[in-house]
């Protein structure tokens, strides 16, 4: 009887927190999109880190919706990848890289997603695809804090951004564990919450400071 009602908690305690991740992840990319909005500049925001993000984010949706995971696990990926659409076609527009080829590529894009979620291409391919997530999404990570590191400037970049990042990524190693326990979503989740934070740190000690009159 105690154990189930210690079961009982931690269900509840998950879906508490999965609640409180997905409701952040409404507004994770906002604060970022602003910042872009405000400084006309993308000094410090790496194209290639997002475009590996969308990957991730992508693939790993795909990968529980079509195994038919518990949605509230997941449910913030398609929020956050919605973000990630306006962040990178900013990022395109202040570089002046919207062409004809760009959009070629995002067309192809839409029609591999819509045709995994349809289950048109087998499922297999994202069993496959589903490991390598989580070395992209650290590749991401790196690269963006590398971006920052060499520009010693993170001024474009939104420190409650990551800041929710890292939370929401952590909150995200309980939920996987009482849902799923996917190893593949436990250890992506738990190298994304080390890389969350040191891009957030690397933000913090590279973020202008203020001049005093």
């Amino acid at each position: 009887m105690m154990e189930l009602s210690n079961f009982i908690n931690l269900n509840t305690i998950g879906n508490f927190l999965s609640i409180i991740t997905i409701t952040a992840c409404f507004v994770i990319k906002v604060p970022q999109i602003l910042n872009l909005f405000a400084a006309k500049s993308v000094t410090g925001i790496s194209l290639f880190s997002l475009i590996l993000e969308l990957f991730s984010y992508t693939v790993t949706a795909s990968y529980n919706y079509t195994n038919g995971y518990a949605v509230l696990s997941y449910m913030e990926y398609p929020i956050i990848i919605i973000q990630e659409y306006v962040l990178i076609f900013l990022v395109l527009n202040y570089l002046n890289k919207i062409n004809r080829s760009t959009i070629c590529i995002v067309i192809l894009y839409f029609i591999i997603t819509v045709s995994f979620l349809m289950q048109i291409l087998p499922k297999t391919i994202l069993t496959i695809l589903a490991p390598m997530c989580t070395p992209i999404s650290a590749s991401s990570k790196i690269v963006q804090l590398l971006a920052i590191i060499r520009a010693q400037n993170s001024e474009s970049v939104s420190l409650l951004t990551w800041f929710i990042s890292t939370f929401t990524n952590l909150t995200r190693v309980f939920t996987v564990w009482m849902d799923s326990a996917d190893k593949l979503l436990l250890g992506n989740f738990i190298i994304s919450v080390l890389l969350s934070s040191s891009v957030m740190i690397a933000t913090i000690y590279y973020k202008p400071k203020s001049k005093k009159a």
